[in-house]
């Protein structure tokens, strides 16, 4: 893969083999993330589980004490009083089966997060095949299928992350943006990784965080120590 100009002046700035501490790889980030936008700082979790068993999967959610920088545009599906409730606490979207079509047939898909109340879930499988492979389905351990549509909403606005593991077992998910100051990304960041090891499944063995990788969006990735994580 041929690498922009840019991103190899910013790579200089990197030790390939060196395991930072947190401080100075977000030190280092901020100074490469100088693109002509406000990058996305990302980090890269390898997990030592193998996801293909249930027992070892890893997903959940977490909010991030400053958010991700990100407006996020919310979908509730729900019935009667429920969708006025919705609409007031900040949905960008409210409603029941006359979605199925929008999205099945028209492509809509406007939408970062789709929460829905338990009695929904059957309509909202019908979509399984569209929303499932984009990570939009509503989940329980993730806090998106619930009858408290106020509270689910007020948290995603609010910086709530849905994170999960890939098929090469990493977990991707932002942990803000490079205009943020380092101490809130720092905060974050903390916050996302005890949530992921706090939900290690007890059928996982050996270590748990096999590598950890900050980066952000144009910019090459910096290697950080897991080691003060492995002890939940």
């Amino acid at each position: 893969m041929k690498r922009g100009k840019r991103y190899l002046e910013n790579a200089k700035q990197v030790e390939k083999n060196k395991l930072y501490d947190l401080e100075e790889a977000i030190s280092v980030l901020k100074k490469t993330a100088n693109a002509k936008f406000d990058e996305t700082i990302e980090a890269h979790l390898k997990l030592g589980v193998d996801g293909r068993h249930a027992d070892q999967q890893v997903r959940g959610a977490v909010v991030l004490p400053h958010g991700t920088g990100k407006t996020v545009k919310v979908l509730v599906f729900a019935k009667g009083d429920k969708i006025d409730q919705a609409l007031a606490a900040g949905a960008d979207y409210a409603g029941g089966d006359e979605l199925v079509p929008k999205i099945q047939n028209e492509g809509w898909l406007d939408f970062d997060v789709v929460i829905a109340t338990p009695d929904m879930m059957g309509v909202v499988g019908r979509l399984g095949r569209v929303l499932g492979p984009k990570g939009l389905m509503p989940n329980p351990k993730a806090g998106t299928v619930t009858m408290d549509v106020v509270k689910a909403i007020e948290e995603v606005k609010a910086g709530k992350i849905e994170y999960r593991l890939d098929k090469a077992n990493i977990i991707h998910v932002p942990v803000g943006k490079a205009s943020f100051s380092e101490s809130d990304i720092a905060d974050n960041y903390r916050a996302l990784m005890y949530a992921v090891v706090k939900a290690r499944p007890s059928a996982a063995k050996g270590q748990y965080l096999k590598s950890v990788t900050i980066s952000s969006t144009m910019g090459p990735g910096l290697k950080l120590n897991p080691i003060r994580f492995t002890e939940g």
